[in-house]
């Protein structure tokens, strides 16, 4: 069984490649986070969870991930990606993502109102919005991303090899 998330580390990243699937291997690397394995899932931030700083990694660690990817094929073209948590201290939380051509503040201003979104069709208080951005300038493919790890130990992983 899986276990309640108790931690999210937010990053955010871009890379160039001479493919799509090179362009995204490099944004997750300039992430810090491109040897694991995602296991890609939808957008809560559970009860009680913190955010915290990356911690260790291990290459293949399966990894439970929200994120928000762009790539393009069009040198010149500025893309941005971003990700936004929104925290209610005394329940759940949510997670929005983002991608487009344009600028990280812009990235960084729809997901803010996507959160806020989400927090009022669900009735919550809105305690925190936590927000990581990465905008990039293609030169030939191009990749912005924008992610939120799950963890189940408060502080990361947890278990072997900690």
């Amino acid at each position: 069984m899986w276990e309640l998330p108790k931690a999210i580390t937010l990053v955010a990243g871009a890379g160039e490649g001479r493919t799509e699937l090179n362009a995204f291997d490099r944004a997750l690397m300039d992430a810090g986070i491109g040897n694991l394995n995602f296991i890609r899932v939808t957008s809560i931030f559970p009860p009680g969870a913190r955010i915290v700083p990356l911690p260790r990694l291990f290459p293949g660690m399966l990894t439970p991930a929200v994120y928000a990817q762009i790539i393009s094929h069009t040198p010149g073209e500025r893309i941005a990606a971003a990700l936004g948590v929104g925290v209610c201290r005394d329940e759940y939380g949510v997670i929005m993502e983002h991608s487009h051509t344009g600028t990280a503040e812009n990235a960084e201003a729809i997901v803010r109102r996507m959160v806020e979104e989400s927090f009022a069709q669900r009735d919550l208080r809105l305690d925190e919005v936590h927000i990581t951005v990465r905008e990039h300038l293609v030169e030939r493919v191009g990749c912005a991303v924008a992610v939120a790890l799950l963890w189940p130990g408060p502080d990361g992983p947890g278990g072997e090899g900690r």
